[in-house]
């Protein structure tokens, strides 16, 4: 049987739009008045990012005007965001690849699947991510904080749960750890913001 070599294998994050139903966008307002949240919101920019990753970690490396490194949870972290390509990512270093078994690697993909969410494992260069990407001007507060949280939870969930903390999908393999807390506290942080 052949083996399968991954030199280099980075997952997507799997976005899911929310779509109101049309009766719940009824509104009393008079025609041609209604927002929507996108409308309402500021694109996301390099400074309300900084803003943000502050309000988590004051220790925070800025070696780029692009780039950021900080800790969640004693977890180091690594924050891209490239504004021309529109694209935000989030990274957590979790363990070597070269180590990993073929039952692993299946594990891994299990959890993309159904506990991993939006945050997702990568293998990259030698390392198994946890990584979150998200274009960056729509990117919300929450929606950055939540996906720390998740890319982070991978990390430490990593050989047990395998999960980010949110729910799990139910068609899946994985069984539900509870890891909403760290998520809800650093929704909390960004409130300050």
């Amino acid at each position: 049987m052949n083996r399968i070599k991954w030199p280099l294998v980075l997952l997507g994050l799997m976005f899911f739009a929310n779509i109101t139903p049309l009766s719940a966008q009824e509104s009393s307002e008079e025609p041609g008045t209604e927002t929507h949240p996108a409308e309402a919101q500021e694109p996301m920019t390099l400074e309300r990012l900084n803003a943000l990753i502050l309000a988590v970690d004051e220790d925070v490396e800025r070696p780029q005007e692009n780039l950021w490194a900080f800790h969640v949870s004693e977890v180091p972290v690594t924050v891209i965001a490239d504004p021309r390509a529109d694209r935000m990512r989030i990274m957590v270093a979790i363990a070597g690849s070269e180590t990993l078994e073929p039952a692993q690697l299946l594990r891994l993909m299990q959890a993309n699947f159904d506990s991993a969410l939006d945050a997702r494992y990568a293998v990259a260069r030698g390392v198994v991510w946890g990584a979150y990407i998200h274009p960056l001007s729509p990117l919300g507060d929450e929606e950055f904080l939540s996906g720390l949280g998740q890319t982070v939870n991978l990390a430490t969930s990593y050989g047990t749960s395998y999960s980010s903390g949110l729910f799990n999908f139910g068609g899946g393999d994985s069984n539900e750890l509870e890891r909403r807390r760290l998520i809800e506290e650093l929704l909390k942080k960004g409130e300050k913001v």
